[in-house]
């Protein structure tokens, strides 16, 4: 496979201007950490822009950072952090999940737009992109959005690019809003609910006048390995998180936990405690790929909160797999015992049926070759999304076949 490393973003031009000319198709990779996620690409054109890795400028006072493509996320995420500063997205790091090393790069982050347990109060990551720079399928540079929080000039279209997955242009820059990292946190650990009335304790709380930025359970288990932070699997856990200066942190976690004791006794964990259960939630590393669940697909289902605990249940049930419930119940990770079709009919069909969609976000080669990766989408939304795709990119030439697998293929 040809790898075509670029120094900056004249080089990428004249790389998709060969590219156009000679239709050859682009996988655009920055560290290759997420390369296992999608359907099977058939391309021998790699466009690498790892060495796009410098922070261009951060402004802690601001509230905004700027980055090439290619810079490492780890990096990024340690530089804000020495300003007590952070992405409130939390941005999931796939590694543990797809066996990979490295967090990737802020290009990578931004295409993959994985979200962790904040999602639910802070938005994804397409809400925290302030801008970008980016080379269209045309082989032209564009710039979007600006260097400002609030921007309010022309089209918002860097949000496009937020969860791509490389399909529509190759970025080479991005600015990002940066947040304050809260002072202190404070986790509700209630334990032995079964999914339903751990769905109803996580809607009470997000409910509250409190605050909620988590709230996931992870069912009882013989099957997952104890993970530091959440105790023994073979008990169901719920968790609900709390942020903020010290004070109100304290107060709104003793709050919350007398109006949940009708669910069950209540405890409190803080601050180093509280925030290795939500890494662990974050990196769903009880499904790590060195553990005993490591060789089965993972799907990732969004769906209606209040439909969560009914999907979760049909699901384990029915293939004997394994769910963890984020976003208060709308969102769900679900390790599947394997099978040639990762078991995605009965996915699909209890995802289709209250309206949310599904995407197997590891699975084998085997599977990617006659699975779906993403979920279908209806006819109409799929035109619409061709026509957006096409706009960027006439020719494919960007990560062709990433998204939408060929009838050819299966």
């Amino acid at each position: 496979m040809d790898a075509l490393k670029v120094r900056n973003a004249g080089d990428v031009e004249e790389v998709v201007r060969s590219a156009i000319a000679s239709e050859q198709p682009l996988d655009i990779i920055g560290h290759g950490s997420k390369r296992r996620i999608g359907q099977l690409t058939a391309t021998n054109a790699v466009l690498d822009l790892s060495a796009l890795n410098a922070v261009v400028s951060y402004e802690p006072n601001e509230l905004i950072v700027t980055a090439q493509a290619g810079a490492p996320l780890g990096d990024l995420l340690s530089l804000i952090d020495s300003k007590s500063q952070q992405f409130a997205f939390e941005p999931m790091d796939t590694g543990p999940l797809l066996g990979t090393s490295g967090r990737g790069t802020v290009g990578g982050m931004i295409a993959a737009g994985l979200a962790g347990p904040r999602r639910i109060r802070a938005g994804g990551v397409r809400d925290h992109l302030l801008g970008a720079h980016a080379v269209s399928g045309f082989g032209e540079s564009f710039k979007t959005g600006g260097k400002v929080v609030k921007n309010v000039t022309g089209y918002d279209l860097c949000k496009l690019l937020a969860g791509s997955w490389g399909t529509l242009a190759v970025m080479t820059e991005a600015t990002l809003k940066v947040m304050p990292r809260p002072e202190s946190e404070r986790t509700l650990v209630l334990r032995g609910l079964d999914d339903i009335k751990a769905n109803r304790a996580m809607t009470a709380a997000l409910g509250s006048p409190f605050d909620v930025s988590g709230a996931a359970h992870l069912p009882a288990s013989s099957l997952r390995p104890e993970v530091d932070g959440l105790g023994s699997p073979r008990e169901a856990v719920t968790v609900i998180r709390l942020e903020g200066i010290t004070a109100s942190a304290a107060h709104r976690a003793a709050s919350l936990a007398r109006q949940l004791a009708t669910f069950g006794a209540v405890d409190i964990i803080e601050d180093d405690a509280s925030a290795k259960v939500w890494s662990a939630v974050r990196d769903i590393l009880p499904f790590a790929a060195n553990g005993p669940l490591g060789a089965w697909p993972v799907w990732r289902i969004v769906c209606p909160p209040v439909s969560g605990g009914a999907i979760g249940q049909a699901l384990t049930r029915q293939t004997g797999g394994e769910v963890i419930y984020d976003w208060g119940g709308g969102l769900i990770w679900a390790a599947l015992p394997p099978q040639a079709d990762a078991s995605a009919g009965l996915v699909r069909k209890q995802v289709d049926a209250v309206g949310g969609h599904a995407t197997l976000l590891r699975a084998w080669d085997e599977m990617r070759h006659v699975v779906d990766v993403f979920h279908p989408q209806a006819p109409g939304v799929a035109a619409l999304e061709e026509r957006v795709r096409v706009s960027f990119d006439p020719k494919a030439i960007f990560n062709r076949g990433r998204m939408r697998r060929s009838v050819a293929s299966s």
